[in-house]
């Protein structure tokens, strides 16, 4: 079969012909029908996570939806036919294991999640990443009904981020370079937007998603009203300054959040199967997948892009 493969650091993505999988102890196939190019993988490409890779080459690519084809001894809560997504984790497809970039791709039985009625595998495959990841940060940011939230980027991550608060009923400020985004930002019932978080000092914002990272960590922190909570996302390099001095005087509460959890993706493939939520999705064929990653390290991509298999 055809898999997309990290070669080497700088290099474009190379398609490849690979063995096929074949499930083991444990382990079901899934047919790729969906998969999504992320952040992340930009990452990969560029040598920020190389590390992070088990093998090279390798095929990446861990925002994964499809059909079980195949499933191995032990496995009884899955069956042939069933749809399902493999939720995105460090160590897991795309990273520990060869990812989604593919036409099969193997599952672990006990780390799949089924996609509901309705559902696209577009969309499932946005939720294992993107929609799980800001489920979560919106999750432990504590948002409900009231809040004054400031969301840093609106890239993927950030604009599904803005949209989930605004389901609970935040109020939402959002800072963003690219001010394209910005109308459809408002569109969507976002406050207002500005080049910098900064920008809504005087908002009293309770809390602060950063899904950028840098010197936009710094701002939350100098923006976010005394008492309030920045929760880190984005991580645009592994380390930086911080404003230790108004971090404690101001008594702000600063949280990472990482990934998600089952419950996440639950979470929100029920907010897309209800009507309520939809990826902002672009999609490409599965030929198209190396001109996609290029384009998404060149800056050209808004919002998510899911590859159709």
């Amino acid at each position: 079969m055809r898999a997309w493969q990290f070669v080497a650091v700088g290099k474009s993505l190379e398609c490849r012909e690979v063995p096929e999988p074949r499930a083991g102890t444990g382990e079901v196939v899934v047919d790729v029908r969906a998969a999504g190019l992320c952040h992340t993988d930009v990452g990969t490409m560029e040598g920020a996570l190389e590390g992070l890779l088990d093998h090279v080459p390798m095929t990446i690519g861990h925002e994964i939806a499809g059909v079980i084809s195949e499933v191995g001894s032990g496995v009884s809560q899955w069956t042939v036919g069933d749809r399902v997504v493999i939720p995105a984790v460090m160590g897991g497809a795309g990273s520990g294991r060869d990812g989604g970039f593919a036409g099969k791709v193997i599952g672990l039985a006990d780390e799949l999640v089924a996609i509901p009625d309705g559902v696209s595998f577009a969309e499932a495959a946005a939720a294992t990443d993107a929609g799980m990841t800001s489920y979560k940060a919106v999750r432990v940011a504590g948002v409900g009904a009231g809040t004054k939230l400031g969301v840093v980027g609106l890239g993927g991550l950030g604009m599904v981020g803005a949209r989930i608060a605004l389901l609970k009923g935040a109020e939402v400020y959002a800072a963003e370079l690219k001010e394209e985004v910005w109308d459809k930002a408002k569109a969507v019932g976002v406050t207002a937007c500005a080049r910098s978080i900064t920008e809504f000092a005087d908002a009293g914002l309770d809390v602060i998603i950063d899904f950028a990272g840098a010197d936009t960590t710094k701002d939350a922190i100098e923006t976010v009203r005394p008492g309030g909570r920045v929760v880190q996302i984005g991580v645009f390099r592994a380390t930086g300054e911080l404003p230790v001095l108004t971090l404690v005087m101001k008594e702000v509460e600063l949280l990472g959040s990482n990934s998600g959890t089952h419950e996440d993706v639950t979470g929100y493939l029920g907010l897309v199967a209800a009507g309520k939520l939809d990826g902002g999705l672009g999609t490409i064929s599965f030929d198209e997948i190396g001109e996609g990653m290029d384009r998404l390290r060149r800056g050209e991509v808004s919002g998510r892009l899911v590859a159709l298999v």
